[in-house]
Order: C-alpha cells, then sequence, then structure tokens
C-alpha cells in the first residue's frame, strides 16, 4: 500500500501560512537535502485549491532548472477543490471528482511510489483527521512568526493522540518532527 504524506513549515508559534515571510534565513543545507529526498520518494501530488491556484500561477513559468521547479510541473497533480471546473490548465493537474476519501483510499491501493500532499494546508489537516494522511512532517523554524497566519490544526478540534516517527536538528536550529497517527 502506498502512503500519504505531508510536510509543513511552522513556526514556533504554530503559523503554518505564508512561510516564505518567516523561513527564508532559517533555510539551510540540511531542509534542502530533506526536499530533495522528498521529491525523489514523491511521484503524486495531492493539492488543495488555494494552493493549487497560487502554484498554478508561479511555478509553470519558474526557471526550470530549479529542481523543485522541474519536480512540481511533471510530477501527476490531484486537486480537491468543490469550486474549480476541469479541465485544469497546469501541466499534468486533474481535479479530482467524488469524494476525495474515497479517491484517496483508492490512490493507497494503487502501484507507485509516495503520495505527497504539498500546498493545501485544509487537505493535510482532513486527510489527517480522516486517518489517510501516514505521516505528518512539521518543519518548525526557530521563529515566532507574530502575523497571525493561519495554523494547521483549528483550537476547537478533536484530541488526536499521536506518534513521533522521528526527529532531527538542523544546523540552523530547525526542528524537522515527523508524526503518525498512534495506534490505538
Amino acid at each position: 500500500m502506498r502512503k500519504v504524506t505531508a510536510g509543513l513549515f511552522y513556526s514556533i508559534d504554530g503559523v503554518a501560512e505564508a512561510p516564505d515571510q518567516f523561513q527564508f534565513d532559517a533555510f539551510d543545507d540540511e531542509l534542502g537535502m530533506l526536499l530533495g529526498s522528498v521529491m525523489e520518494r514523491v511521484d503524486t501530488v495531492l493539492m488543495g485549491r488555494v494552493g493549487y491556484e497560487e502554484w498554478a500561477g508561479y511555478w509553470p513559468t519558474a526557471e526550470q532548472d530549479e529542481g523543485f521547479a522541474r519536480f512540481i510541473n511533471t510530477v501527476p497533480k490531484f486537486v480537491a477543490s468543490r469550486t474549480l471546473k476541469g479541465p485544469l490548465s497546469w501541466q499534468n493537474a486533474t481535479l479530482i471528482e467524488g469524494d476525495i476519501d474515497s479517491f484517496v483510499r483508492g490512490l493507497k491501493q494503487q502501484e507507485g511510489g509516495e503520495i505527497a500532499v504539498m500546498a493545501g494546508m485544509s487537505l493535510v489537516r482532513h486527510l489527517f483527521l480522516a486517518g489517510l494522511l501516514d505521516e505528518l512532517t512539521l518543519i518548525v523554524h526557530p521563529v515566532i512568526a507574530g502575523n497571525g497566519g493561519r495554523h494547521l490544526f483549528e483550537a476547537d478540534g478533536p484530541t488526536t493522540r499521536l506518534e513521533l516517527k522521528s526527529s532531527e536538528r538542523t544546523s540552523k536550529g530547525n526542528m524537522v518532527l515527523t508524526y503518525g497517527l498512534r495506534a490505538g
């Protein structure tokens, strides 16, 4: 069975929105290697509507010799949205028809590499709480964002027990924490 994963840049105060506003001086070589290893394992990407619209407006015209641009433009992308209409304009992007949970369960049963949720905080939250996200990696930067940005989980959400699967500290003080749902 294929694994569904997600990774988010995070501030100490729990902000996950607009990491480009707080991560710039904390990004280091170890994070670059981490992202490179993700691109090697992932052959399918799930996206939310907002993230899709933002990324589709930038990555198709980004410098293509950049590793991530080459990756994200060529990888198959499936977009969860209640408002977008297909066909989608970005190369290899397909609108998910029907129930997202059933679609993801079906993807997990197919042959292939890792499935990564990218550019979709609400989608990450939904899949995690639905038990469909196998691993959630939080890359915690040593910064207090303080900009009132969105948090991954809402204060009034359910109590959910997690298991720490791995942790790593990078040279610039970032913590890379990978969690899964705790069994039982």
